[in-house]
């Protein structure tokens, strides 16, 4: 009966995005209480779950994506994620340009949302492409898998951001593990779509639109003249230290080196997400000061903050759903039910994988695959029968598995690039769904080998 009712509070979920158009956070909460009634929570106690599951993700994570967010804004905005990208390029050998290329993205994708990324490094790209004498889809394609990669698994973005607080374990061994598997990731599956190109997938007459003109490196925003390469790094690298410098200190403390069991209040402060995400947007304010006033820096955090908005909403929808998801402890029967008897850590990561690729494919919004999937998957991580990274990664890359025709991604990659859906199917839906593989496979082995 548990199992019934979620799945018809998925279906209505879906039902109310995909044809009545309602907002993703808004179908998350009608779902959430369809879920809470039908399981005998009681009106009250339901409405009370939804506010107290908003709330607490929203603690946990809303300051740490609001000043990500900023972060990216600024960095856009003043041009030092310009900086970045043409400093980058411009050192990389001739023979590795296309790499160089796609971790640039990879890099630019930790702050800054993946569509401005992309709008920021296809000049370069298509300059590149030229220079090499490479068709242009192995530049796009480059592009789209570095900055998926690291949008989809590396935190300050707000899925990995979240998947540490809705599975209840370090955001330092997200922010390492997600910097870790997706570089590994970026590399193998660039390599894999240049080899499935130089077999021949392209075809210039069928997949790019004849007369349309892409923007090349002239028409590229220039970047800071201000602003030099590592201080251009610094709001992007601070944060990520600052998070790892706890984790790593209590590494040390567990095999001896350093003593204590818990981490001195200055490390566990620093480390600590909120004040290492605003230590970074304090960075990215001084960094835009070599190009931008007051007045602009202000401007450019409220459009940032203005982006954020629903992804916050959703965000917080999706802690709503989880809330009422433990109250009724349909995760826990749900994989009690399904795993009791066999204890299997591989079926777990293939059920947290699979919950999250439905969304993904019906409704387009990795936000929204990637923390639905983690939320229904959370009891799971209580069990011990896996460890919660491992289903951490595999609700995450089951969230950018398939992106295609209801994904704003397809279309951003497609009309800039000069391509024809046929083409956007195998630049970006096919980079992202290798992503995808790469990254299940290494969570498979990890809930394998390290359960």
């Amino acid at each position: 009966m548990e199992i019934m009712h979620l799945t018809i509070a998925i279906g209505l979920i879906l039902g109310l995005i995909l044809y009545f158009k309602l907002n993703p956070a808004i179908s998350l909460v009608m779902g959430s209480l369809y879920l809470g009634l039908a399981m005998h929570l009681g009106l009250s106690e339901t409405v009370s779950a939804i506010g107290s599951g908003f709330g607490n993700i929203m603690a946990a994570i809303g300051l740490p994506i609001g000043f990500g967010v900023i972060i990216g804004q600024l960095m856009s905005d003043s041009r030092a994620a310009h900086r970045i990208a043409h400093s980058l390029v411009a050192m990389a050998p001739r023979g590795s340009g296309l790499y160089v290329l796609g971790l640039t993205g990879f890099l630019l994708s930790i702050p800054v949302f993946f569509d401005v990324t992309f709008v920021i490094l296809i000049p370069l790209g298509v300059a590149l492409a030229r220079t090499l004498g490479k068709p242009l889809p192995y530049a796009v394609g480059a592009l789209v898998i570095g900055a998926a990669t690291s949008h989809t698994i590396v935190p300050p973005t707000p899925n990995p951001l979240a998947a540490a607080s809705i599975l209840g374990f370090d955001i330092g061994v997200m922010t390492f593990a997600g910097l870790a598997v997706g570089l590994v990731t970026a590399v193998v599956v660039m390599k894999i779509y240049f080899t499935i190109l130089d077999m021949g997938l392209w075809q210039p007459e069928k997949d790019q639109i004849a007369g349309v003109s892409v923007a090349d490196d002239a028409s590229a925003e220039a970047p800071s003249q201000r602003i030099p390469l590592w201080m251009a790094l610094l709001p992007v690298l601070l944060p990520i230290l600052l998070i790892l410098s706890g984790t790593l200190y209590g590494y040390c403390q567990q095999l001896g080196v350093l003593a204590g069991d818990e981490l001195p209040d200055s490390v566990a402060f620093f480390s600590d997400r909120i004040v290492a995400l605003m230590a970074g947007a304090l960075a990215a304010y001084a960094v835009a000061s070599r190009e931008m006033d007051r007045t602009q820096r202000d401007e450019s955090a409220t459009r940032g903050l203005q982006t954020a908005g629903l992804v916050l909403l959703v965000t917080g929808a999706g802690g709503s759903l989880g809330k009422v998801i433990q109250d009724t402890e349909i995760g826990t029967r749900l994989v009690e039910s399904l795993f009791h008897e066999s204890q299997s850590a591989i079926g777990m990561v293939l059920l947290a994988y699979g919950l999250a690729a439905v969304f993904r494919i019906a409704q387009g919004s990795g936000t929204v695959a990637g923390i639905t999937a983690m939320t229904i998957m959370a009891g799971a991580a209580n069990i011990g029968v896996v460890d919660p990274l491992w289903i951490a990664l595999a609700a995450l890359s089951g969230g950018i598995s398939i992106g295609h025709v209801n994904d704003s991604g397809f279309w951003i990659t497609s009309q800039l690039a000069g391509f024809s859906i046929r083409g956007g199917f195998k630049t970006y839906t096919l980079g992202e769904a290798l992503v995808s593989l790469v990254i299940l496979t290494i969570a498979l082995l990890g809930a394998t080998f390290w359960p």
